[in-house]
């Protein structure tokens, strides 16, 4: 095609993404269908009034083959396509002229379709269109759609160019043994990662598209005789909405497809490590992918899931069962240690030992507050010096954030706002929220601590018993995707505590996937 109007690009990136070429979607909405014209100057003049005021469309007019009557035009966005693959797709496209169309203007569309199936289609994935509407929502995508004249077909070639950081070393979920690989904001690198460790025609992936402006592509996984059907067809139920709404990131669709709104507590799971989500995939959960998103959402998650790491399966069994238990710990103290101090230096103090209830007391002369009072006052600071920690620039968020603390913690206990044993309560109750390798159930520990401290301060160990009552019962009533939150638990299996509690040997664990060894007939 040879060229009239400047048409470099100058995005470089990575091809469109498994179940998001957009050649292979359906249109977009319930509006009317407006079909391309055999005119390609009506063609060009309508996408030229949709795309207006957008400085980086690109029309490129020209003429292909030996004869100049034959004119088409290419309108794509400079910004998204990639110049490597336009090169490929002008080279393809330089020389179009089908043998058996004569001269002039004797080209009709079933000889140029003849043409592009046999010789015309370059590397790059292509389609033909016919909606003027599907060529907005394929050049909004990263396409690049040609207009003939005389045709009442476009041909649509994906040329999309996506930066994204390279595959490195989780951020968040960095363990000493094991695989060092990431996910990353590119959803045709998950899938390969995914794929590279599932060799097998049973890992089935399904696509769905946002709707709105976004369009972004999600994707979900599954390994068909391993997932539930009853959960997987719920599951499909539930995505649909999917396709009403606009979605930016997988935090969306875990709140689209939650169970329970306002819970505290996560209903699934979030990963960047795809072993992890093999893993859970074996383990019969659904893998859900976004484009432009580096975490894997995993659906559904259940309540003993949050305590597990991937690391607890590359170590020895007693290392694992011996970290899993101090998890189960620093649960505990993240939820009751400033309700139990409060507790019982307030209403129970004869069930602290002498000497110690001594030193207590000792300290805690001269402070105008409460124990309740002097609990909250400390764990906002502590709260506030966390988030300033996450918000602040890297290089200085881990300074503000530990010297913050110090200096804090020192001045209040200088000023006599707050005693020794309060500071010491709230650095252990937040050093033991970070011991639990799941973020979000660390989040619901943040919020439940105020309410427990608040019953421990009007009616003690009672308070805390009746405050854990009503937790309790609201994990016993939640679902996740219609399953049991404190499955294993509640419902009750025995046979699957050998994962829960302890870390059984992997030769246990691995069992169920073993085929039995056949004898040799005699």
């Amino acid at each position: 095609m040879s060229r009239e109007t400047s048409d470099a690009s100058k995005a470089n990136g990575t091809a469109d993404s498994c179940g998001t070429s957009i050649g292979n979607r359906e249109r977009q909405g319930d509006g009317p269908k407006r079909p391309i014209s055999d005119r390609l100057e009506d063609n060009v003049g309508y996408l030229e009034t949709v795309f207006a005021n957008s400085c980086d469309v690109v029309f490129n007019r020209g003429t292909y083959g030996s004869e100049p009557q034959r004119t088409a035009c290419s309108v794509y966005y400079e910004s998204l396509v990639e110049t490597r693959k336009m090169n490929a797709i002008k080279a393809s496209l330089q020389d179009i002229v089908p043998p058996e169309a004569g001269t002039g203007m004797a080209v009709d569309s079933e000889q140029i379709k003849s043409f592009i199936g046999r010789q015309g289609i370059t590397d790059n994935q292509a389609t033909l269109i016919d909606d003027l509407e599907v060529a907005v929502e394929h050049i909004s995508s990263g396409h690049v759609v040609i207009f003939f004249h005389s045709w009442n077909t476009a041909l649509s070639y994906s040329a999309l160019s996506v930066e994204s950081r390279q595959v490195q070393e989780p951020i968040n979920e960095a363990t000493v043994m094991g695989p060092k690989e990431s996910t990353v904001e590119n959803l045709q690198i998950n899938i390969n990662l995914l794929r590279l460790r599932l060799r097998t025609p049973k890992f089935k992936i399904e696509s769905i598209t946002a709707g709105g402006m976004t369009r972004t592509a999600v994707v979900y996984g599954y390994i068909e005789g391993r997932a539930d059907p009853e959960m997987l067809s719920e599951f499909k139920r539930r995505i649909e909405q999917v396709k009403q709404v606009e979605i930016l990131e997988s935090t969306y669709i875990e709140q689209l497809i939650e169970d329970s709104t306002w819970s505290p507590f996560p209903q699934h799971r979030y990963t960047e490590r795809p072993d992890v989500a093999v893993a859970a995939m074996l383990d019969g959960k659904i893998a859900v992918l976004v484009q432009g998103t580096g975490g894997i959402l995993l659906c559904p998650g259940l309540f003993t899931e949050f305590f597990q790491s991937s690391e607890d399966y590359y170590q020895r069994t007693v290392i694992s069962t011996m970290i899993r238990w101090l998890r189960i710990v620093a649960f505990i103290l993240a939820l009751t240690l400033p309700s139990i101090y409060i507790a019982l230096s307030t209403f129970h103090p004869e069930l602290i030992p002498t000497v110690l209830l001594l030193a207590i007391v000792d300290s805690r002369e001269g402070i105008p507050l409460p124990a309740f009072f002097e609990a909250l006052v400390m764990e906002f600071f502590f709260e506030l010096l966390r988030e300033a920690g996450v918000r602040l620039p890297r290089p200085i968020g881990s300074a503000v954030s530990i010297v913050g603390a110090l200096v804090i913690g020192e001045a209040a206990i200088n000023a006599g706002i707050a005693s020794p044993n309060m500071v010491i309560v709230v650095a252990l109750t937040g050093i033991a929220s970070f011991a639990i390798p799941q973020y979000s159930i660390a989040i619901a520990l943040r919020i439940l601590r105020f309410p427990l401290m608040a019953c421990a301060a009007v009616m003690g160990g009672f308070g805390m018993m009746v405050c854990f009552l009503f937790i309790l019962l609201h994990l016993c009533k939640l679902r996740s995707l219609g399953q049991p939150y404190l499955a294993t638990l509640a419902p009750f299996r025995f046979a699957q505590l050998r994962d829960v509690i302890v870390r059984a040997p992997l030769k246990v664990l691995l069992r169920s996937t073993r085929k039995p060894i056949q004898k040799p007939v005699k």
